[in-house]
Formats: structure tokens, sequence, C-alpha cells
């Protein structure tokens, strides 16, 4: 069984052998984020970090509820559930549901070549 060049590349990249959240869609919208800000949900979302992705993600759903106080937004809801997926089963297929519906309608945020990290 032969591995695709681009999963042998996200394994490398995201240095604990599987793409984020062990969905390749995941990794390949983490990919796009700025190097720093990747670097910190790759950690948030290997296994051994659960303990601090949890009050995270409720943190961020929080932050989000309250979006109409300064500073906070709600950009924050969407990416706390994201969190909360890799460890809530109910939330994971919603995840799922929302990663088929960018495949549908916006298959360009999971297109690898269109990477904003393999600009610089």
């Amino acid at each position: 069984m032969s591995m695709s060049v681009a999963s042998d590349e996200q394994a490398t990249r995201s240095g604990h052998g599987q793409p984020a959240g062990g969905d390749a869609r995941l990794d390949a919208l983490v990919h796009r984020l700025p190097p720093r800000l990747a670097g910190t949900v790759d950690y948030l979302l290997q296994p051994s970090s659960r303990w601090v992705r949890i009050p995270s993600g409720a943190l961020l759903i929080v932050g989000g509820v309250l979006s109409f106080l300064p500073v906070l937004g709600i950009w924050m809801l969407p990416l706390g559930l994201a969190l909360l997926a890799e460890d809530v089963p109910a939330l994971r297929t919603s995840r799922s549901k929302a990663f088929d519906w960018i495949e549908r309608r916006k298959p360009h945020w999971l297109d690898p070549s269109v990477s904003k990290n393999d600009e610089t």
C-alpha cells in the first residue's frame, strides 16, 4: 500500500505521523494558516494536548457567543467548535459535514498548491 506524496508531506510537517486531527482536509486548512499560528494549531490537535485543547475550545466558544464585546468576534465560535470536535464525537460528525461543504463549494481552500505558507 503506497501513500501519496501529499500525505507523506503532511505527516512529516505535522511532526506526529498523521495529518492534523487525523483528517487530511483539516490539515490542508491548517497548512494555509500563517506558520506561527499553524504550529500552534498543530500542537493543539495532537492527542497529548487534550487538556489544553478542551479549555481552549470552551473559551473560544464563550468568546464567540460574546462577540458583541470589543476584541471578541464571531470567528471564535467555529474555531472553538472545531477544537472540541477532536474530543466530542457528535461535533466530529458536524465538522465532517462542514468539510464536505467546503470541498463542494470552496475546493481551492483545500488545494495544497495555493498554500499561504509556501509563498514565503
